[in-house]
Order: structure tokens, then C-alpha cells, then sequence
């Protein structure tokens, strides 16, 4: 009887850890595509941090939390290098979206400082997924 309750358990801990799972798959797009969208459209009225290096700072944490998200999502599959590409591909996104900004609106430029301020958030990320993956904080 205490054999059953255990897999029972057990059970219901899979469970919810595959709904968690693809919960943050779902949240890792939707992120993804609103930073898409935030890159190329003209925003006005952002708050100000009362720095002058406001837009670096926000470009940051963007690109931290979109590492973040998906590298707590990739975690899953056992693979380090999986961690890195996910740190590659954001510096790549960054990069593109700068390139697609030029483009894409009139009113946004490419810049080579926003495009460090994207890298440095997305180090930053993927050296916060390997501390949590090293510590098990999970």
C-alpha cells in the first residue's frame, strides 16, 4: 500500500513537472516575439531610470531575461552546449533585430552600444541558468 502512494506521487510529480515544462515554452515564445516587436516598432513614453545610459540598462535586462527564460527551458534536455547556443542565437538576435531596426523603421538606428548591452544580458543569463543548473536550484 505505502509502494502504491509513493508511484502515485511520483506520478503526479512528472505530471506537473511536464505542464511547468511546456508552460515555460510558452512563456519563452511570447517573450521572445514581444521583444521582437519592441525592437522594431517606435516606443515612446519609457519610463526613465534617471541614468544617462537608460536604454543600455533596459537592453540588458531584456536580453538576461531572454536567456534566462529559455535557458531555464533547455536545461531540461541534459545538454550543456544547449546553454551556449541559447546564449549564441540571443547575441545573434540582438544583432539582427539592430540590422532589422535600420531597415525595418526610420525612426530607430542601429547601435553598436546597444548591441553590447544585448550581449552582456545574455552572458549574464546564461551564467545565471549554469549556477542554478550547478547549485540543482530548480
Amino acid at each position: 500500500m505505502h509502494l502504491k502512494s509513493m508511484i502515485c506521487y511520483l506520478r503526479m510529480i512528472i505530471k506537473h513537472l511536464s505542464v511547468v515544462k511546456k508552460m515555460l515554452l510558452l512563456v519563452s515564445i511570447a517573450y521572445s516575439l514581444t521583444l521582437v516587436i519592441a525592437s522594431l516598432i517606435t516606443l515612446n513614453g519609457v519610463p526613465s531610470l534617471g541614468s544617462s545610459f537608460d536604454d543600455k540598462i533596459y537592453h540588458i535586462v531584456a536580453y538576461l531575461g531572454l536567456t534566462l527564460l529559455w535557458g531555464l527551458y533547455v536545461k531540461h534536455f541534459k545538454k550543456s552546449q544547449l546553454l551556449y547556443i541559447v546564449c549564441f542565437a540571443a547575441i545573434f538576435l540582438g544583432f539582427m533585430l539592430e540590422l532589422l531596426q535600420y531597415f525595418v523603421n526610420p525612426n530607430r538606428t542601429y547601435d553598436t552600444y546597444d548591441l553590447i548591452a544585448n550581449s552582456i544580458g545574455a552572458i549574464f543569463g546564461t551564467l545565471i541558468v549554469s549556477k542554478i543548473i550547478r547549485y540543482k536550484l530548480n
